[in-house]
């Protein structure tokens, strides 16, 4: 199902000005793509509302439709342990996905779902303002960025934020050799967390 451009382009400064509560009702409402129509839930966010640090991910699987928390499933343990492994207190970080709903038979979010859900993605971080985004995966890559980014290389971007991608924690469960190389990533990475 194809979006028009006036569904597209909600201003996420309106959204994020509604609150925590406001764009969790926008997204809980929203009917703006096919996906919405066979979701038993929608993921939002999980964690602080003042977060230091937030995780982007992909997009809710099966685990997270039935529960509406985001990575609650096999790949949320793994993201666990790696945020553990940074140091990070609970109050300290927050995870949402790029897009709410659940694609089928979990399959990539395709472009247009992307762009319909971008919005809720900019409010929220918008309104969340971290002072560090941790992209997980590819996916998360393309819904924020307009270039690509080095793995475990962090940039600064124009709000003064620091942008970092890191591999997805699903990728790491069937591709237990890249767990340790993330390890290393954050390590060489946790100043910009822990300098405050």
């Amino acid at each position: 199902m194809s979006t028009d451009r006036k569904t597209v382009d909600i201003a996420h400064i309106e959204l994020a000005y509604l609150g925590f509560e406001g764009i969790a009702s926008a997204i809980l409402e929203c009917k703006r793509c096919q996906l919405s129509e066979n979701a038993i839930n929608k993921v939002i966010m999980r964690g602080s509302e003042r977060p230091k640090v937030l995780f982007i991910g992909e997009a809710p699987g099966k685990n997270e439709d039935e529960t509406g928390i985001p990575f609650c499933g096999k790949a949320g343990k793994v993201l666990d342990e790696l945020i553990d492994h940074m140091g990070l207190e609970e109050d300290e970080y927050t995870i949402i996905n790029t897009i709410k709903c659940r694609p089928p038979n979990n399959r990539k979010p395709t472009q247009s779902e992307l762009r319909t859900c971008r919005p809720f993605l900019l409010a929220q971080i918008e309104l969340l303002d971290p002072e560090v985004i941790i992209l997980l995966g590819n996916t998360a890559e393309k819904a924020f960025c307009v270039s690509s980014l080095a793995w475990g290389e962090p940039v600064i971007t124009p709000k003064g934020k620091y942008l970092m991608k890191l591999y997805h924690p699903a990728a790491l469960l069937y591709r237990r050799s890249l767990i340790e190389k993330q390890k290393r990533m954050i390590d060489k990475n946790k100043y910009i967390w822990q300098k405050r």
